[in-house]
């Protein structure tokens, strides 16, 4: 099977896969934001050196520019380890085929360093090459430089990969890589090594002498090679079949019975949170959430800041029914098909998930109470913020819920893992966090904090008042939509 074959595979994943298909304008909302941040970096390309110029005029321009690389190599590295993933596709039905595993490898491989992610600093890079040629400095030194930043882009690539490929077991594996950068950034801070000369010294020393940018080539094989040898090794059909046996912990869930005919539904809830390594990490950033409170209001510069106690409210008494409900009915996919093939009514298990998000809401409020000692105004803000999320947030989440089209992996992690996750997660976010906000502070502005808080919990109450009509309308989507989410969770997205 050649690379040709491969291209056709994929091309028709991608155009026949549901996620596709589920709604054009979500794709438009992906290919705007490509758009942007292109631009941004090509506005940020042109600009750099210019400005470096006017704010540092006794320096010389490309010593200066080379300083903030070492930042630039951090910031990359961060950003690649949190939404950087290798693009495995889908070659379990290859590994029964006669199909060299090489072949696949250099593919997959070959297909990440064609990804967003090197190409979008390109957009930087290129136009600051040519600022710099502008600037007088020579064509051929700015080509080196702008190879050694491709070189420095692909290597980091990898290196993302192998640092992904020994850190997905543990729940926690993002500190290690948090800690190093954190060490390195403090290092450098408080000069006890002066990183940004050593990068910044080393880029211009390699840019004057581009026979020695084989180094970094050489650098850049080595890494590609050793990605090539992992990920090589775990291609095999039986490591794919492997199953991990777990423990399971029975609990009384015998309270949930006064729900009446929800009851099993939020049984399944709970224990599908506490059995799972990602929806009980989901569960357990309830924590984080509560003191999320704590970053803000301890200091007095957001003490007359009014306006963001209702979002601090929202994200606070919400933090559970964000995490679970914009996966919802996500979390089922892996049985998605046979619990729609039983006799049970849509409503039924849908209003379940309403009743477990205004529980937490509920109990995240109580839990916040003691933010009072900051002030009366910080408590009323929280009540008014939870009875939105009860009223109005618990029915977005549920109707956004209905355009969920990724399956999701119970077993990986939750923190900073984006499986699962669609343009729909960010685009609700907007209904979810901003309205509010925006509603709160047009009544504040006008008024006074009394109405933009009256506002806030009559609407929750008019979402409660309205309930079942919006339920109705909700359960009709949801059956609307029921054998295209059948369809697509059946897909390894």
């Amino acid at each position: 099977m050649t690379i040709k074959h491969f291209l056709n595979l994929e091309w028709k994943q991608f155009f026949r896969s549901s996620h596709w298909q589920k709604s054009m304008a979500l794709n438009i909302v992906l290919v705007f934001f490509a758009l942007y941040f292109m631009l941004t970096f090509l506005v940020l390309g042109f600009s750099v050196v210019p400005l470096l110029i006017k704010f540092a005029p006794e320096q010389e321009v490309f010593v200066v520019l080379n300083s903030y690389l070492f930042y630039w190599i951090l910031a990359e590295l961060f950003i690649r380890f949190f939404f950087q993933k290798l693009p495995v596709m889908s070659v379990k039905p290859l590994l029964t085929l006669n199909v060299k595993r090489s072949k696949v490898v250099h593919y997959v491989l070959g297909k990440s360093a064609l990804s967003f992610f090197n190409i979008l600093p390109l957009f930087a890079t290129i136009p600051c090459g040519i600022m710099l040629m502008v600037e007088g400095y020579s064509g051929s030194l700015a080509l080196a430089w702008i190879v050694i930043l491709l070189l420095i882009s692909l290597t980091i690539n990898f290196i993302n990969f192998i640092i992904e490929s020994y850190s997905t077991e543990s729940e926690l594996s993002f500190l290690p890589i948090v800690g190093l950068l954190t060490l390195l950034f403090g290092l450098n801070y408080f000069n006890i090594i002066s990183f940004t000369s050593i990068v910044g010294s080393g880029i211009i020393y390699l840019s004057n002498n581009p026979i020695f940018i084989l180094v970094l080539l050489a650098c850049l094989i080595l890494v590609y090679n050793f990605n090539f040898k992992i990920l090589r090794q775990k291609l095999y059909l039986d490591s794919s079949l492997k199953s991990k046996v777990q423990e399971v912990n029975a609990a009384n869930l015998a309270w949930t019975e006064r729900f009446g005919d929800i009851a099993p539904f939020m049984q399944l809830d709970l224990k599908l949170i506490w059995r799972n390594k990602r929806t009980k990490s989901s569960a357990l950033l309830m924590v984080v959430g509560l003191l999320y409170g704590l970053f803000f209001y301890p200091q007095p510069m957001y003490a007359d800041m009014v306006y963001i106690f209702p979002f601090i409210g929202i994200f606070v008494t919400g933090i559970f029914l964000i995490n679970f409900g914009q996966f919802i009915p996500a979390w089922d996919s892996g049985y998605y098909k046979l619990l729609m093939s039983q006799n049970i009514k849509y409503e039924q298990y849908l209003r379940s998930k309403f009743v477990l998000m205004s529980l937490s809401v509920i109990v995240m409020f109580v839990l916040s109470i003691p933010y009072v000692f900051f002030g009366w105004k910080i408590l009323v803000a929280h009540f008014a913020a939870a009875i939105y999320n009860i009223g109005v947030n618990t029915h977005v989440m549920l109707y956004g819920g209905s355009f969920n089209r990724k399956k999701i992996d119970l077993n990986q992690r939750a923190a900073f893992n984006y499986q699962g996750t669609g343009a729909v997660q960010w685009i609700i976010g907007i209904p979810l966090m901003i309205l509010p906000v925006l509603i709160f502070a047009l009544f504040y502005l006008l008024i006074n904090f009394e109405a933009g808080i009256a506002v806030l919990i009559l609407l929750g109450v008019l979402g409660l008042v309205f309930h079942k009509k919006l339920m109705k309308r909700i359960t009709q989507r949801y059956i609307n939509s029921k054998h295209v989410m059948i369809n697509a969770f059946s897909q390894d997205n």
